[in-house]
């Protein structure tokens, strides 16, 4: 089918309907949930809803719930017109793009709150944002009740936060973690990446640099704190990088790690996890590793 533009709930619903009740060949629906300014991330996964389902639909809503107060709600890049072409050559069938006051017509009494996994990283740096985060897509998943819901693990406490949510309100649907986009030169891609001038666009490589020596450094035989102070050190030699965080958690559950406790005797996996800011922008970057297995992994590529 060709791309169609909805801005309504009950006309989103409505064609989701009509498609289950056509009978297609491939009844399920997958949902790709973005706020806008698309990149190749988010067109990577369009195209993989694209493959596994027979109707996908991709939303664009900069949703204000998740902005604290001095973030750049206001300033968040926006082009439609650029996000719908994008939209259309990766495969989405549909796109719901509602305004503030369609999915908020009326003051908020409901909260969505994630204990626990919401306690660290973005979530102690940006007090209420997982909330609003969960908020809009239990709305979002509620309204489109797709089959499967694609996210891109660049932000992985957030699928970890919504996984949990989904689990403990027993909402139907998969949730589908993809893989980390980047540009060639490593950089994670990101809308906000736009934000970044010349020269902090050329430091902030140090994020996916640093990260990726990680395995080398577990398999060196490093605790968790020392890796943490590696990390650190190594993202410090960057002069325009501030650090918010850099952490090592397990994963999903992003429970700590003992401090002194040697990483390559961790046999489950863990989440390295940072947040810098190169001037006024906010960067986040990770890496998921089994440590258990570095050591193997790195024999088997050399």
């Amino acid at each position: 089918m060709n791309l169609k533009i909805v801005r309504t709930i009950v006309e989103l619903r409505q064609e989701i309907a009509d498609y289950r009740l056509s009978k297609p060949v491939n009844p399920s629906v997958g949902f790709v949930p973005t706020m806008g300014f698309l990149h190749e991330g988010h067109a990577s996964l369009i195209r993989q809803s694209s493959a596994s389902n027979g109707l996908t639909v991709l939303s664009i809503f900069v949703n204000p719930t998740q902005f604290g107060p001095g973030e750049d709600l206001d300033k968040y890049p926006r082009d439609e017109q650029r996000d719908l072409r994008i939209a259309a050559d990766s495969g989405a069938d549909l796109v719901f793009m509602p305004s503030v006051q369609e999915m908020y017509p009326n003051r908020r009494l409901t909260t969505v709150t994630v204990s626990e996994v919401t306690d660290r990283l973005c979530g102690a740096s940006r007090p209420g944002h997982f909330d609003g985060v969960a908020l809009v897509v239990a709305k979002l998943l509620n309204i489109v009740q797709p089959d499967r819901a694609y996210f891109g693990l660049k932000d992985a406490q957030q699928i970890a936060v919504i996984a949990s949510m989904v689990q403990d309100l027993n909402i139907p649907v998969e949730i589908v973690p993809c893989p980390i986009v980047r540009e060639p030169d490593g950089l994670a891609l990101s809308s906000r990446n736009v934000y970044l001038e010349p020269e902090e666009r050329k430091q902030a490589l140090i994020l996916s640099q640093s990260l990726s020596q990680a395995a080398e450094w577990i398999h060196e035989g490093l605790t968790s704190s020392q890796l943490v102070q590696r990390l650190k050190d190594e993202i410090n030699r960057s002069p325009l990088a501030d650090i918010d965080y850099v952490d090592i958690l397990k994963y999903p559950d992003l429970g700590p790690i003992e401090a002194d406790k040697q990483l390559s005797e961790v046999d489950n996996r863990v989440l390295i996890a940072v947040a810098v800011r190169f001037g006024k922008t906010r960067l986040i970057d990770n890496r998921l590793l089994n440590p258990a297995e570095v050591g193997a992994q790195l024999c088997f590529a050399k």
